[in-house]
């Protein structure tokens, strides 16, 4: 179910820019990753979600375009759908069946599969992770943390370039997210993930701090960590 590559999806984002009626989220943004595991980092509200919606095409741009391997994603959803997939921050507003196999059917027949073939893959898939039993399985009975997993087996199935990930570590005890840690680290999609937690990020290539779309710091996780707490120190005792 991985994909196999020589490099990394190549990924460009230029002059783009969103708003909400005259509420700027987005400006003139523009950015160009090459780099297999990049993280954002950012108070709420600074447009890091905003961000992982143009990159997946479901948010629409005032202007500018977002390309992944020169596919524009918000322009063509039918390649877009086998290059990105994202990981939501609450499971419960991605997963749309009442059970795990139907779920995990949907995005491949979207890609053209029928029941049958989308089935065996579903199984081969559920075989490989050790949860053959959750083929017929309610989702109503899988804890937060297995819902998440559900989530990224649905789109990993779709074998996308770049896989976006937006807190997927809310709401689960420390437990089961060092282990859905080690299973994304062992993956060898693009990653780009969203966290307001810089420990999340110091392992990977490059992370980039954003404050209200305006990019704050970009580089090495170490460097940006420290700059990004240093800032939020001299908030906090300004708020004091």
């Amino acid at each position: 179910m991985e994909i196999s590559r020589e490099k990394p999806a190549e990924i460009e984002i230029r002059s783009a820019s969103v708003f909400y009626g005259k509420e700027r989220i987005l400006e003139n943004f523009n950015l160009s990753i090459i780099e297999q595991k990049v993280g954002f980092i950012g108070r709420n509200g600074s447009g890091k979600t905003t961000l992982l919606r143009i990159l997946a095409g479901l948010q629409e741009l005032t202007s500018g375009e977002v390309l992944i391997d020169g596919t524009e994603v918000a322009k063509h959803r039918n390649k877009a759908i086998r290059k990105v997939g994202i990981i939501f921050q609450n499971p419960d507003h991605q997963i749309i069946f009442p059970t795990v196999g139907e779920e995990l059917r949907f995005g491949l027949t979207q890609l053209g599969l029928n029941r049958n073939e989308a089935d065996l893959k579903v199984i081969e898939c559920l075989n490989q992770y050790d949860k053959a039993d959750w083929f017929e399985r309610a989702v109503s009975t899988l804890s937060q943390g297995q819902k998440h997993l559900v989530c990224l087996l649905a789109v990993l199935l779709m074998k996308p370039r770049v896989l976006l990930l937006d807190e997927p570590f809310t709401g689960i005890d420390i437990p089961t997210q060092l282990k859905l840690e080690y299973f994304l680290n062992s993956l060898k999609q693009t990653i780009i993930h969203v966290s307001h937690v810089p420990e999340t990020f110091q392992r990977y290539q490059r992370l980039i701090w954003i404050e209200e779309g305006i990019i704050q710091a970009d580089g090495p996780p170490k460097s940006v960590i420290k700059e990004y707490r240093d800032a939020m120190k001299n908030f906090d005792e300004k708020k004091i």
